[in-house]
């Protein structure tokens, strides 16, 4: 059945969420989440000293480990804030030798990788991509050198917030004498538009190149603001229940591990549905989505088309 392209109206937004979700569902979301954040949990201490240094180094180590800190502890709670920073102390100045330090390096490096690796293997499973070769050295690590250039670009967006934000409070005393009712709203638009704008570019650049796939970006920019603005919803909800539950406290010392693995699966919940929203807008309009060398896809364009038109058509 072949597909003409066409134009994306807010009109067909219910029917393709409706379509998404079914689909999202059917592919056992919840497995997959929980795979991603048991590699998180391992790669989180890396990720934070390959970020720390890597920003640390323009903005300062110092700074750049307290505004993290300050917003786990806004997301996580002041115990599993402190708890990862401990983390970071820990193997940042533990004064070991040349070459531990150098094996030390390399494993930061892989277990940085590992949480956008797994990632890109989830994405792969939604978007119905399947290795036609088996799977190489040379392959395995060229996944391994994609996966750290986006801590790298993870690493750069941060800066950027970092900057921002520190931008908007030295000047919010100037401001504040010249225009005291609109400052707070003001600051507070800014900074929220900066944060939002940096997860929906980091959600496009994934979906865009993580995937061993080529996909057009009018797919991608659609899926990236759905699942930014999901997250940010997400987020604020988040805070609330781990302010009002506390559900790490059952687990004592684990607690934190815990708190960490809950908002990893929580947030890789509605990364993989947009995801799965970004591959049914590349089918249902005809963007198409077309699996790179060494991969096949599994094509189901008529199941999807046939689904959201029929969706479409229910008032």
């Amino acid at each position: 059945m072949e597909i003409v392209p066409s134009r994306f109206k807010i009109s067909d937004l219910p029917a393709l969420l409706v379509v998404t979700y079914k689909r999202w569902n059917s592919e056992d979301p919840f497995r997959m989440s929980a795979i991603v954040a048991y590699y998180a949990v391992l790669s989180l201490p890396a990720l934070l000293i390959i970020l720390i240094n890597t920003v640390g180094a323009i903005w300062g180590v110092d700074i750049v480990t307290g505004k993290l800190t300050g917003q786990i502890s806004a997301a996580l709670g002041a115990d599993t804030a402190e708890y990862l920073r401990q983390i970071i102390i820990n193997t940042q100045y533990s004064g070991k030798s040349t070459i531990s330090t150098i094996l030390g390096i390399a494993t930061l490096l892989f277990g940085a990788t590992g949480v956008f690796y797994h990632l890109k293997i989830s994405i792969n499973t939604i978007w119905e991509l399947k290795l036609t070769d088996e799977l190489t050295w040379p392959m395995l690590i060229r996944d391994r050198l994609i996966s750290f250039s986006f801590v790298l670009v993870l690493g750069f967006l941060l800066l950027i917030s970092f900057v921002v934000t520190t931008a908007l409070a030295l000047l919010s005393d100037l401001i504040l004498r010249s225009f005291p009712n609109i400052i707070l709203l003001v600051a507070y638009l800014i900074d929220f538009t900066i944060s939002f704008g940096a997860v929906t570019v980091l959600f496009a650049v994934i979906f865009k190149y993580l995937p061993d796939a080529n996909i057009r970006w009018k797919s991608v920019w659609l899926g990236a603001l759905l699942t930014a603005l999901l997250f940010v919803i997400g987020k604020f909800l988040m805070g609330i229940y781990f302010g009002a539950t506390d559900p790490g406290s059952t687990y004592g010392a684990a607690g934190s591990i815990v708190l960490v693995l809950i908002w990893v699966s929580y947030s890789c919940l509605i990364f993989f549905f947009g995801a799965e929203f970004t591959k049914v807008i590349s089918i249902r309009y005809g963007y198409g989505i077309s699996p790179k060398s060494n991969y096949s896809r599994v094509k189901q364009k008529e199941v999807i088309v046939d689904e959201a038109t029929t969706s479409s058509n229910i008032k």
